[in-house]
């Protein structure tokens, strides 16, 4: 069985690419934008149908929170069209489709109780709008699609959190974090299990429930919550202030509350889902 992997030079596709040698019955096609412009259709097609993939986990995306709201245009292209396209195609070639959107699709407003699947999204930013018009397009062209919402990602790759803080606490002895943003850390190299244990339940046992799930890492914190708890890990002795996110003038509101509700996720595809603590540990280990 072929898996092919869209923005696979990314932290989820990194974490898939590292954990592909454990699935040998799959035969692994990666890809980034040398390899593959998602955003043009008949470029999609010629390549689905050198490839003849089973699944496609799409992975690609625009990510740059802040930037998107001056480049709206390009982050619809690759937040929407792009998945609208591998849709088209997968509905063409009969390929199942995994596609990975976001926790921005909800405002995060006086909320106390984790996001269901079925829960009203309302966008507050161009990333978030974008990404919710992906996954519209994905459902509106194929109906057998598998959403996966995630959020707070971080891994050993790329920009992220976790490695900002530990490249900061190397010159500073002081630190201010936002502390009024709620939300559960997700280890990409989780969700990349996760949505490779989808796959092998499709090739072993013709397993297959479409529809929208959220995954992230068990628990909860702030920002701030997060800072501490990776200096606590790492020994580093460093004093961390907890500040508003007035405090932090942004071009986009972030979500005040964004815990997501794995129930689905976990009930329906048995998913084993680690807390974000342990999960931390493993990472910071690595780095």
């Amino acid at each position: 069985m072929k898996i092919l992997v869209t923005g696979s030079k990314g932290q989820l596709g990194s974490k898939i690419k590292d954990l592909s040698v454990d699935f040998q019955s799959f035969s692994f096609s990666f890809t980034d934008l040398d390899e593959l412009d998602i955003t043009n259709f008949n470029s999609v097609l010629d390549f689905f149908k050198f490839e003849k993939p089973d699944i496609v986990i799409n992975c690609a995306a625009y990510t740059a929170v802040d930037k998107a709201e001056d480049d709206y245009e390009n982050a619809f292209k690759i937040n929407a069209l792009g998945p609208e396209n591998l849709a088209k195609a997968c509905n063409v070639h009969n390929s199942k489709f995994i596609h990975i959107s976001t926790d921005y699709v909800f405002d995060g407003k006086e909320r106390e109780k984790p996001y269901l699947e079925s829960d009203f999204t309302s966008p507050q930013s161009v990333y978030g709008s974008t990404k919710l018009e992906g996954e519209n397009l994905v459902l509106k062209n194929l109906q057998d699609a598998i959403i996966v919402r995630t959020a707070w990602l971080y891994s050993e790759y790329g920009h992220n959190f976790v490695k900002t803080m530990l490249n900061l606490a190397q010159s500073r002895t002081e630190l201010s974090v936002v502390n009024d943003q709620v939300g559960s850390p997700t280890y990409a190299g989780d969700l990349a299990q996760a949505i490779l244990q989808i796959s092998m339940q499709y090739f072993e046992e013709n397993y297959w429930k479409s529809g929208v799930y959220h995954f992230s890492n068990l628990g909860k914190c702030t920002w701030f919550e997060f800072a501490k708890e990776i200096f606590k890990i790492k020994n580093i002795n460093i004093k961390v202030n907890p500040v508003t996110s007035e405090e932090f003038p942004s071009k986009v509101k972030r979500p005040k509350y964004s815990v997501l509700d794995k129930e689905k996720i976990i009930t329906t595809y048995k998913i084993d889902v680690p807390d974000w603590r342990d999960s931390l540990k493993i990472v910071l280990e690595k780095l």
